[in-house]
């Protein structure tokens, strides 16, 4: 099995199999808007810019899960995420990360790999859907660890 071999639905609430970024290389957060983390907005989106013309995307998934951080409806997060950090990379709808109600994506995400123990949890996922590693939520989205590594992942 593979990630684009999953679906979710937008933030937004539409169908979104993510299969439409297969061939991609990918970083999937866990995000939240109330968060001491939350300026980590603005590198994933410097991310997503700076890699996106060479097979590059950062996919943001909304999570109340840690703090209740992330409280806000679809509109309020897209509002706030659009307004304050100029976010243009996709957003799926709020996921549970972690427990008995894990959704399907982060299953997929922590089998073999650490579960979301805080927001702005990492996960690079390979052109062929695999997931390449993770990176903690302290990790800074534009660190050298994480550019290293996307860096591998776009040469192969």
């Amino acid at each position: 099995m593979s990630f684009f071999d999953l679906s979710a639905n937008t933030i937004e609430g539409q169908p979104a199999p993510l299969e439409q970024w297969k061939g991609r290389v990918l970083l999937v957060v866990n995000t939240a808007s109330e968060c001491g983390l939350t300026p980590q907005y603005t590198g994933l989106q410097k991310l997503h810019e700076s890699y996106g013309g060479r097979g590059f995307s950062v996919v943001g998934i909304p999570s109340n899960d840690f703090g209740r951080q992330e409280p806000g409806s679809p509109e309020q997060i897209c509002e706030f995420t659009s307004s304050r950090y100029k976010v243009t990379f996709p957003l799926l709808e709020k996921s549970v990360t972690k427990g008995d109600e894990q959704s399907p994506v982060f299953a997929f995400l922590t089998k073999g790999h650490s579960e979301p123990k805080w927001n702005f949890h990492k996960y690079l996922v390979g052109r062929d859907g695999a997931v390449i590693r993770d990176f903690g939520s302290q990790v800074e989205p534009d660190s050298a660890e994480v550019k290293q590594a996307i860096e591998a992942a776009l040469a192969k």
